[in-house]
């Protein structure tokens, strides 16, 4: 039995059809999987494929090799998936792996090879290539500190073939990426969900006394429970000062009567990711002054919500959502109003004091998704939205994140039956 639900294979058959329609004539695009990453002695990390590949195939598997060469002279050269050939010390050792027939039932890919032949299919097929295709994570946020095994094989190709023409595919699957099919936006639905039972198991749990760390084991219980591998990304569980440290991830407090906990967490289904964030007051009453402070940056988070539509750019969002955010901060009597008008108009530092990071990323088999540089908002794409306040010098922070589907007429909140409202949450606290 799968641990995930089996995905529609037209998914990735239509992926790959999307990306032929971007070549250049002429154009081999060679794929690797990732590595398992080693950790101490003989450990090793837990596998996470390559997004891109995953993508394409639906092959979460290690030692993959996707091959797309759609000008190739014999049709059964135009796509070709290499997995590792299994044996019984393997199955022992390991449990199964694809079989040909299985890797094609996942990827909807015809001919299936065993990757140890990979060297002998692309020295016969790069010279028939106007172009070689190779993979980077270009992603604006990367630190490419440890080299992978695409960047291993970038060097190895192009020191075989060092008279070919070399490719970028990162642009093009950014721009595919970008824009969510139907049976993505079902996986990531599935992943809210899962969030949205983890969200509403701790709101029993949460109160004075227990450990930030209890906290992250309930919603750990209830993403395995639901099949997931559990969180998207290392949770964020802060309560009181905490909360004001942007990755703040020791959860290693216990949480004070009379604090605020925020709770940035996620869970993670089929690779597709969620992205939460949730402040509740740990006694399950907001304080006069806590109230303030969530509902104003609960109007911030609905207003940039209703600006986040087709066309905007994400500067645009930004500096409109930071227009929202220093009236918010007036109102609560952070900023003064003559001040506000003497700060400078494009830094905005009296904001940026309070609310010092951007509005919200882009998010799918990445949690912070690839993009296009500066690419306007457009239907189909999935965007988290984000603001927050952190008043240091009173120990308090509060944000709040949901997941945004843009639609053509109107938007879809993909975390539509999770709490928001400050009274929502207080019922439920207090049953």
């Amino acid at each position: 039995m799968m641990r995930y639900d089996q995905i529609d294979t037209g998914l990735f058959v239509g992926n790959r059809e999307r990306l032929r329609r971007l070549l250049p004539p002429g154009a081999l695009v060679i794929l690797h999987a990732n590595d398992i990453l080693p950790s101490n002695a003989d450990g090793v990390l837990p596998f996470h494929q390559n997004r891109d590949l995953f993508y394409l195939s639906g092959v979460d598997q290690e030692e993959t090799v996707l091959i797309l060469f759609p000008d190739a002279k014999d049709e059964r050269d135009r796509e070709i998936l290499l997995v590792k050939e299994t044996s019984e010390l393997i199955a022992i050792w390991e449990g199964d792996k694809l079989t040909k027939e299985g890797a094609t039932e996942v990827s909807g890919v015809s001919r299936v090879e065993w990757v140890d032949g990979f060297e002998a299919h692309m020295h016969r097929l790069v010279p028939q290539a106007s172009s070689i295709v190779l993979s980077t994570n270009e992603h604006l946020r990367a630190a490419a500190v440890v080299e992978t095994r695409n960047d291993r094989f970038i060097k190895s190709c192009q020191a075989r073939y060092p008279l070919h023409r070399y490719d970028r595919l990162s642009p093009f699957m950014h721009e595919l990426r970008i824009i969510k099919d139907e049976i993505e936006v079902q996986q990531l639905q599935k992943a809210t969900d899962i969030t949205e039972a983890g969200f509403r198991r701790a709101l029993g749990f949460i109160k004075p006394g227990v450990g930030e760390w209890e906290i992250e084991a309930e919603y750990m219980h209830e993403f395995l429970r639901s099949r997931s591998r559990g969180f998207a990304y290392p949770p964020i569980i802060g309560s009181g000062k905490n909360a004001c440290v942007l990755h703040y991830v020791e959860n290693s407090c216990v949480c004070a009567d009379g604090d605020m906990l925020l709770m940035d967490v996620g869970a993670e289904w089929a690779n597709w990711n969620a992205d939460m964030t949730r402040t509740v007051p740990v006694n399950g009453r907001f304080s006069p002054r806590q109230r303030d402070v969530y509902d104003a940056c609960l109007s911030v988070f609905k207003g940039s919500c209703d600006i986040l539509r087709p066309g905007i750019t994400p500067k645009e969002w930004a500096d409109q959502t930071i227009e929202m955010m220093e009236v918010a901060l007036i109102g609560i009597g952070l900023i003064d109003v003559k001040e506000a008008k003497e700060q400078d108009p494009l830094t905005k530092p009296l904001v940026k004091k309070y609310y010092m990071h951007g509005i919200g990323h882009h998010l799918g088999l990445d949690v912070h998704d690839v993009c296009p540089p500066h690419e306007p908002v457009r239907e189909g794409m999935v965007f988290t939205v984000e603001p927050g306040i952190y008043i240091r010098e009173e120990g308090m922070g509060v944000r709040i994140e949901n997941d945004i589907l843009i639609g053509k007429d109107a938007n879809i909140d993909l975390f539509k039956n999770i709490p928001v409202e400050a009274e929502e949450i207080e019922e439920l606290m207090n049953p």
